[in-house]
């Protein structure tokens, strides 16, 4: 009788370990990071960090209304930006704003390409109101949206509210020039070299 229950015991030994394992190795897998609306990379070596890299603005809340002086009805001016958090081993930030909602959120067809920038140093950590026409950090240069523009194009959208992504990310190299990328180009030359990533999401409707 005491074999039997020695012997049950092993067993149960046997699998409460087994399952222990089973529970690390599936833990460790959420190391893993797939950053969305942007390019497909392998895990970023700042996944363990406690404190990621944040994007948000002074002059609208995530998720809120972006003021109507910076799109198409107003001075259509670049928004004031700041962050936080970059990486130790970042060499430079990327920039990329787009609206997926184009042209119309109920049904969109295209995701719309209103600034790129790329080579912004790693140690600014805010963009000035307008920087896309007064002038943007030494180093920094803007490929073309999708107005066919080298610069910052504001929210203007035909129909509805739409949702516009400010994507910041952190690269671990200078970038070589290129002769004004478009969002594409800038998202191919970046995949091996992404260290971190944040986005800010605003909204806008127009009023007219």
């Amino acid at each position: 009788m005491q074999y039997w229950r020695l012997s049950g015991l092993a067993v149960l030994s046997l699998a409460f370990t087994a399952c222990a394992k089973s529970e690390k190795s599936q833990a460790s897998d959420t190391l893993a990071i797939k950053i969305d609306s942007g390019p497909q990379t392998k895990p970023t070596r700042s996944a363990s960090k406690k404190m990621p890299i944040i994007i948000s603005s002074p002059v609208f809340a995530p998720n809120g209304s972006i003021p109507s002086k910076y799109t198409c009805e107003g001075a259509d001016m670049s928004p004031p930006l700041e962050w936080f958090g970059v990486p130790p081993d970042a060499k430079t930030l990327a920039l990329i704003v787009d609206d997926p909602d184009a042209p119309d959120p109920a049904k969109p067809q295209r995701v719309y390409v209103h600034w790129v920038v790329y080579n912004i140093p790693a140690n600014i950590t805010k963009l000035a109101e307008n920087a896309a026409k007064t002038g943007l950090p030494g180093g920094a240069i803007q490929g073309i949206n999708d107005w066919r523009k080298q610069t910052y194009g504001g929210p203007c959208p035909p129909i509805g509210r739409h949702r516009y992504f400010f994507k910041l990310y952190a690269l671990d190299t200078v970038l070589p020039e290129m002769l004004i990328p478009t969002k594409a180009q800038l998202e191919k030359e970046m995949e091996e070299h992404l260290v971190d990533f944040s986005e800010l999401i605003g909204t806008y409707q127009k009023t007219k």
